[in-house]
């Protein structure tokens, strides 16, 4: 054994530290429930000093945990009653469709998220639309004709539930 080499005891590997603690955690938790929550209920929930929390969430941007926060608004009174998912799925996987699709869709009015997904289909739209005929017109106008899709298949949305226990 080379003589210039650490000497490591027998035992376990070393183990990456978690990427949350339980201060982190709490701190995430409040975020989710409400991302407006000010520094001095945010400490206070996590049992830390203030300035601590700071530094904590600061920490949790940085590290690319917390990427932003965002105003939850309430469609239907926002004038958008009908919402759906739109089912879309491409002919091939020509990356050059699928990334301009994911691109153009994103910045559609009335596109609440899209996500590129595995399975049959390739990828899901929740819209929100004015009226049942503004769906239909959406759909066909920016989602079906768009080049490498070959079927949408549209289900409208009754009611949406927020997960209320992210972390474990």
């Amino acid at each position: 054994m080379p003589q210039d080499l650490p000497r490591r005891s027998p035992g376990p590997a070393p183990r990456d530290k978690p990427l949350l603690d339980d201060v982190d955690r709490a701190l995430v938790r409040a975020l989710l429930r409400d991302g407006r929550t000010p520094n001095v209920a945010l400490a206070r929930e996590a049992g830390i000093a203030e300035s601590t929390c700071v530094a904590r969430v600061r920490g949790l941007r940085e590290r690319g945990i917390v990427t932003g926060v965002t105003a939850d608004v309430d469609l239907v009174r926002l004038g958008l009653p009908v919402q759906a998912m739109v089912a879309i799925r491409f002919s091939g996987h020509a990356r050059a469709d699928v990334d301009a699709f994911a691109a153009e869709v994103t910045e559609l009015p009335g596109v609440v998220r899209t996500w590129n997904i595995s399975g049959a289909d390739d990828f899901l739209v929740h819209v929100a639309a004015a009226s049942p005929d503004a769906l239909r017109d959406f759909v066909l106008d920016h989602l079906t004709g768009r080049p490498g899709v070959v079927h949408a298949e549209t289900s409208l949305v009754f009611h949406g539930y927020r997960g209320r226990n992210l972390l474990p």
